[in-house]
């Protein structure tokens, strides 16, 4: 079917403003379900998420009673879609029983057509478990793991603020590898006084292990967290940290990985099918505290977000109160949203994506994509059909993206 745009005066516009976009959606979009656990042993010194220093007794009954209601009250907004993916994040998962995990999925089943073939990663803390805790996740549905190693340097983790150290780290990759056909291994790099040759050893030592997936990322400073207040002695400089990006990016080539995305190399077969939804600007429904979600109909895209503070979301539970936010995407904001999250791909994407995702004509965009292809950050590998960001557009990200937004 055809996809139309529909140009809407903006309510008190003055007559030379430009018009509101309103997206017109013909194809059903791809939907995922994030499941958010709050708690952890301890939060982490540079950690922006959602995630809150567990109790003394975890409320385990309360949070999955509470998701379960929250899923049952959101069930009108994705009526008979059927779900792909699953992702318990965090905070910690890890911290659940595998009791709790069961019974979450289990009534995930009940009210959801859950894809037989559904990818059901959960985040884990190297700190926080163990061999027979990783069966007994396997047995109640996980089927890919994400551990949180950060390093296998005891000085670095010990700065970072980590629970665990480079023992429990390589007992918990040694058990994923044992139960797990697929799972993904956190690393960080722009580490405090950490240049190449310290990096690429972290690197190689998790080579070692043969992990299918890696997640890559630049320690930040991020706003309100401690280490924004008071950053850490030692940080390497911009030229050292794109120096270990250059050299990290060519190791894990060497080593077979495929650099699909900004932070993510996986081996053939092994790319997080719940992050690419993400990427590829599909939908998800956020459950838990803190949980965002994005949500189309025939009416246009939605974005919610649940109660942040965990005790609020528990307590709303009694009157399925679980909504902090609910607010509709405008036309204007649904192209550079998908441009944020797309152009991460470092393969590219199919214009006809951003039709169908966006519900908007590529007309909208295209004069940007061609300004920014005769500046070379993008590259047309099929000529007037996919689109792909070049090493340059992939550096200078950011850059990139101002353009669309």
């Amino acid at each position: 079917m055809a996809q139309t745009i529909t140009f809407v005066p903006t309510p008190g516009s003055q007559s030379l403003s430009a018009p509101a976009l309103q997206p017109q959606f013909t194809q059903a979009i791809p939907l995922s379900l994030y499941v958010h656990i709050p708690w952890c042993v301890r939060k982490c010194p540079y950690c922006d998420f959602n995630s809150h220093n567990a109790p003394e007794q975890l409320p385990e009954n309360a949070l999955v009673d509470a998701l379960l209601k929250d899923l049952t009250a959101a069930l009108p907004g994705i009526w008979g879609r059927r779900v792909e993916t699953v992702f318990f994040g965090g905070g910690t998962p890890s911290l659940l029983s595998p009791a709790a995990i069961d019974q979450l999925l289990t009534g995930f089943r009940t009210l959801l057509p859950l894809s037989p073939q559904a990818e059901i990663t959960l985040e884990a803390n190297p700190g926080t478990v163990d061999a027979q805790r990783f069966s007994a996740f396997r047995d109640a549905g996980i089927t890919r793991l994400s551990l949180g190693i950060q390093s296998f340097n005891d000085a670095s983790l010990q700065v970072l603020g980590r629970i665990h150290d480079r023992q429990q780290a390589i007992a918990a990759i040694e058990a994923a590898a044992r139960y797990f056909e697929t799972f993904n291994l956190d690393l960080m790099v722009g580490l405090p006084h950490q240049d190449v040759t310290a990096a690429l050893a972290d690197i190689n030592q998790a080579l070692s292990f043969a992990p299918p997936h890696f997640s890559c990322y630049q320690l930040t400073l991020e706003p309100h967290t401690p280490f924004a207040a008071t950053p850490p002695a030692g940080l390497p400089d911009d030229d050292t940290c794109a120096e270990i990006q250059d050299a990290l990016e060519s190791r894990l080539a060497e080593a077979g990985y495929s650099h699909y995305e900004t932070s993510a190399f996986a081996r053939p077969g092994h790319s997080c099918r719940h992050n690419l939804n993400y990427w590829t600007f599909g939908d998800y429904l956020g459950i838990g505290p803190g949980a965002h979600s994005k949500l189309t109909n025939h009416e246009g895209v939605r974005r919610q977000m649940r109660h942040k503070s965990p005790r609020a979301y528990l307590t709303g539970a009694a009157s399925t109160d679980f909504l902090q936010t609910d607010e509709a995407v405008t036309g204007n904001e649904l192209s550079g949203e998908f441009m944020m999250n797309v152009l991460r791909l470092n393969e590219g994407f199919d214009i006809q994506l951003y039709q169908r995702h966006t519900g908007l004509p590529w007309i909208v965009v295209s004069r940007q994509v061609d300004s920014a292809v005769a500046d070379g950050f993008l590259t047309w590998i099929e000529p007037g059909k996919r689109l792909q960001p070049t090493p340059l557009g992939r550096r200078f990200l950011n850059v990139l993206l101002e353009r669309f937004i």
